[in-house]
């Protein structure tokens, strides 16, 4: 297997992109990444698009086709286009494909993208949609929401480890924090935890500001074999590691809800992979769909001891350049979560961070960076580990 490294990379605005479509917004990422590299059209073999659910939101199938169609490499260049769909972990299993694609050999040259377009629906029908992504015969039909299935991960924490809403609270403002340095970033509003736990319920425990918003936008990347990645860029990112794994698609078969086990064993994977241990990794960014859900991350990724994440959240140990940076981008929280294209943006964050190109919200001396995206509510988990050193 082939060492494979990202030479160009690109997101758009995140938010409420009203006048704009989804083939519009590919077609921006994809463009973008495409001149961040420095290579045509013509030179690339494959595309892989994240999308969730294109026929929900947008009534529109068959997206590999149309986004390669809009993209310009359909006609003439007939280029192999494949839609990628993992749920939420959509986008990270995009960017997978065309990491073992580049990897085997088959291809030298390929186009991993996210893309969703999740505001033309109305809030019942975005809900429903997301829905799709739980069981949907043992909790969707029953009226569990994903608010009310992290709620019950959320409300189980606490009284097993103590973990509090203030804790909880803190991750929403430290991501905040980070998010009013990106320029993408769906929200750039400063929080309190006293706003925080002021805020509407949602479902107990959680606040509508412990919640990710629904959201417009897409991301992609340029793949290529290791060796040649310097005749694309000056500073590309290297592959160290992806790994993915799976686990029950319903909570009540799971062995302990507040553990997801797909992230446990997709980030043991990823470390193996790499060589590297939690200790050597600068800055992760992980799947804060709910501000439990970066809790649970932190620790089921070997950051920090089961129960632990809640108290290290508070004591600031997750900040910009603390203990671990933990989203620096601002995480879906800040940032935006549309849904397919949160993995590929994840790892756009990973290259700007690694050329220390992130501004106000660069982590210091940034070696390895990991991404981490889940799809639904664990069922499925993709971690990858990228570094500036070959």
């Amino acid at each position: 297997m082939r060492e494979v490294a990202i030479v160009g990379a690109k997101t758009t605005e995140f938010g409420e992109l009203w006048e704009k479509s989804l083939r519009d917004i590919v077609v921006e990422a994809g463009v973008g990444a495409i001149e961040d590299a420095g290579i045509s059209g013509e030179q690339i073999d494959a595309m892989y698009v994240g999308n969730m659910s294109g026929g929900k939101f947008i009534e529109q199938e068959h997206l590999g086709a149309l986004i390669a169609d809009y993209s310009g490499l359909a006609k003439g260049l007939n280029i192999p286009s494949t839609r990628v769909e993992a749920a939420c972990a959509s986008g990270g299993l995009a960017l997978r494909q065309a990491i073992q694609a580049v990897a085997s050999g088959y291809s030298d040259v390929v186009i991993a993208a996210g893309a969703e377009k999740m505001t033309d629906i109305d809030g019942s029908g975005v809900t429903d949609a997301l829905a799709a992504a739980a069981d949907r015969e043992w909790e969707g039909i029953q009226g569990a929401t994903f608010p009310g299935i992290y709620a019950m991960i959320a409300r189980l924490h606490m009284e097993k480890y103590g973990t509090t809403s203030e804790q909880l609270a803190a991750v929403a403002v430290k991501n905040h924090d980070n998010g009013i340095n990106n320029p993408i970033a769906q929200y750039h509003s400063k929080l309190t935890i006293e706003q925080v736990l002021k805020s509407i319920m949602v479902s107990d425990p959680l606040h509508i500001l412990d919640c990710s918003p629904v959201s417009d936008g897409a991301a992609a990347v340029i793949v290529v074999p290791a060796e040649d990645a310097h005749k694309y860029s000056d500073t590309p990112i290297y592959i160290k590691a992806s790994a993915q794994a799976s686990d029950t698609i319903a909570l009540h078969d799971r062995r302990d809800i507040t553990t997801l086990d797909a992230t446990v064993a997709a980030g043991k994977r990823a470390y193996e992979m790499a060589g590297l241990a939690p200790k050597d990794i600068s800055f992760v960014e992980v799947h804060d769909c709910f501000t439990i859900a970066e809790i649970c991350a932190i620790e089921d990724l070997g950051f920090f001891e089961k129960g632990k994440g809640g108290p290290a959240s508070l004591a600031g140990e997750t900040a910009l350049n603390a203990k671990i940076s933990v989203n620096p981008s601002g995480g879906l929280k800040s940032t935006g979560h549309p849904v397919g294209a949160t993995g590929v943006k994840q790892a756009v964050e990973a290259v700007h961070q690694l050329r220390g190109e992130a501004g106000k919200r660069q982590v210091d001396g940034a070696k390895y960076g990991m991404t981490h995206n889940v799809g639904g509510s664990g069922a499925t988990a993709v971690v990858h580990i990228f570094s500036n050193e070959r």
